[in-house]
C-alpha cells in the first residue's frame, strides 16, 4: 500500500492510497470551506450549495447524474461540515473515470436552475424543522451558539428558513467562484486506483479551477455561555457541558482526544461507569472533542429524566474535577488502544481512508503516516493528561446548554463556581512528539 501526492498547476492536490487487493475505489473532492466561511446573510449557503450540486449541470440533468452512477453500481453523495465540504463517490475500479467526470461536472458546470433551487429550499426547510423538533439535535445548536456566539462557528450548518429561502442562483455562483479554488481543494482516492491515471484525468477535468486561494474565515473566539430551552412535556432532558478545546495544530490535540476517551469514550469510561452504571442517572452519556483549525471545544452530552437532572450535573462535574488528580496509566493505555484501533481500522475502509488523507492535506499540507500518529499518541504521559484536564476544566469558561424539563438544574454561574473552587495542582509534564 502506498500514498502518493501530486499538485496540479491549478493548485488542486491529488492524493491516492492504492489498495491493490480491492476491486473498488472511493474517491471525492474535499474543499477546505464550510459553514464558518459564510457571511451572516449567507447562513446555510454552504449546505444549499452541496444540495444543488446534484440538481443538474450544463450537460447532465439531475436524473442523468443519478442514473449514470447507479448504472455501474456506484453511489455518489456529499456532506457539509464547519470547515469542509465533500463530494464523493464509490465505484468499481474500471468506473473511476466516470466518477471523476461526474464530480468535475457538478463542481464546474452546475446550472443552479431556479425551479430546482426552489424545490430544494423547501426540502431543506423541512430538514431544519425536523432538527428543531429533535431535542438531541436542538441542544447541539444551542451548545455551539453559546460557545461561539455572534460568529459563523457558532451557527448551525443548515441555516434558518429565512436565510435558506433568500438564496438565489447568483449567490450560489458567487460563493462557488469565491471559495472553490484549486489550492483549497483535494481530489483524494483510496482502493483500486492508479495515481498517474487519476492525475491525468484531474488535469483535464479540473483545468478551470482558480489558481489562487480563497478568502480565509475570521479567527474563532471561544467565549462560553449558557442557552436553555424549557420543554416541560419531554420525557427526557438533554444536557451539555463544554469547555474550550484544542485546535488540530496544537501540540496537545491528541492528548485532548485521549482525555475525551477517558472521560466519556465508551462503556469503560469514567462518566459511563459513574453516572449510568453506578447511579442510573441517565441512559446515554459521552464526551467528545472537536478540533478546528484555530480553536476547539471539549463537551459532554447526557440525556436524563426530568427527576434526575438536578443530581446529574454535580456528578458530571465531580468526574471532571477528579480527572486532574487521579487519571492513571491503565486508563491512558485503554484510551490509547481506542485511538490506535480507530486509526488502523480506517486503513481497511477505502471511503474512510480517502477522507482521512484529504483532511490531512487540507489541514497540514501532507498526508501523515499512521506510524507517526501512533508515535505521537504513545508519547503522551499521564502527567500530560492530568495537567490538560486541569487547564481545560478549570482554566476556560464553561458552556452550558439544555433542552427539556430544567427544574433544579445547575446554572452556568454555579458550574463556574464549583469548578473554580478547587483548582488542580500541576505536576511534572512529559514532552510530546511535536505536531
Amino acid at each position: 500500500m502506498s500514498v502518493r501526492v501530486s499538485r496540479l498547476p491549478s493548485g488542486l492536490t491529488v492524493v491516492t492510497h492504492a489498495m491493490d487487493h480491492l476491486e473498488s475505489a472511493a474517491l471525492g473532492v474535499w474543499v477546505g470551506v464550510g459553514s464558518r466561511a459564510e457571511q451572516e446573510s449567507e447562513h446555510g449557503l454552504s449546505h444549499v450549495l452541496e444540495h444543488m450540486a446534484f440538481k443538474g449541470t450544463a450537460k447532465r440533468s439531475a436524473t442523468d447524474i443519478a442514473e449514470e452512477i447507479e448504472a455501474v453500481g456506484g453511489e455518489v453523495n456529499a456532506a457539509t461540515s464547519v470547515e469542509t465540504t465533500s463530494y464523493y463517490a464509490r465505484v468499481l475500479k474500471n468506473d473511476v473515470p466516470l466518477a471523476v467526470d461526474i464530480l468535475s461536472d457538478i463542481l464546474g458546470n452546475s446550472v443552479f436552475d431556479a425551479t430546482e433551487l426552489e424545490r430544494e429550499q423547501h426540502v431543506i426547510v423541512q430538514e431544519i424543522g425536523a432538527a428543531l423538533d429533535t431535542p438531541d439535535d436542538r441542544v447541539y445548536d444551542l451548545f455551539t451558539d453559546a460557545a461561539f456566539p455572534d460568529q459563523p462557528l457558532g451557527r448551525n450548518i443548515l441555516g434558518t428558513p429565512e436565510t435558506v429561502e433568500a438564496v438565489k442562483p447568483p449567490m450560489l455562483h458567487d460563493y462557488l467562484a469565491r471559495h472553490y479554488r484549486g489550492p483549497d481543494m483535494v481530489l483524494a482516492a483510496a482502493g483500486a486506483v492508479n495515481h498517474d491515471a487519476l492525475v491525468e484525468l484531474a488535469t483535464e477535468r479540473f483545468a478551470g479551477l482558480g489558481a489562487s486561494a480563497g478568502p480565509r474565515p475570521a479567527p474563532a473566539r471561544y467565549r462560553g455561555g449558557e442557552r436553555r430551552e424549557a420543554r416541560d412535556h419531554l420525557q427526557e432532558t438533554q444536557v451539555m457541558l463544554g469547555f474550550e478545546g484544542r485546535p488540530y495544530t496544537a501540540e496537545t490535540y491528541h492528548a485532548t482526544q485521549l482525555l475525551s476517551a477517558i472521560i466519556g469514550g465508551g462503556m469503560s469510561s469514567r462518566l459511563f461507569q459513574e453516572v449510568r452504571e453506578k447511579r442510573g442517572l441517565c441512559y446515554s452519556i459521552y464526551a467528545f472533542h472537536w478540533g478546528f483549525a484555530d480553536s476547539g471545544i471539549f463537551g459532554v452530552h447526557a440525556a436524563t429524566g426530568p427527576d434526575d437532572v438536578k443530581e446529574l450535573v454535580p456528578v458530571m462535574l465531580g468526574e471532571l474535577e477528579r480527572a486532574a488528580h487521579d487519571i492513571d496509566e491503565r486508563e491512558l493505555d485503554r484510551a490509547r488502544a481506542q485511538l490506535r484501533a480507530g486509526l488502523l481500522m480506517t486503513l481497511e475502509s477505502p471511503a474512510g481512508r480517502a477522507g482521512q488523507i484529504a483532511r490531512q492535506i487540507l489541514l497540514f499540507g501532507r498526508p501523515i503516516p499512521t506510524e507517526e500518529l501512533i508515535a505521537r499518541i504513545n508519547a503522551i504521559s499521564v502527567d500530560t493528561i492530568r495537567n490538560l484536564a486541569a487547564d481545560i476544566f478549570t482554566g476556560t469558561e464553561p458552556t452550558v446548554a439544555a433542552v427539556g424539563a430544567l427544574n433544579g438544574m445547575m446554572s452556568r454561574d454555579q458550574v463556574t463556581e464549583r469548578l473554580g473552587s478547587r483548582p488542580a495542582p500541576r505536576v511534572g509534564i512529559a514532552a510530546e512528539v511535536p505536531a
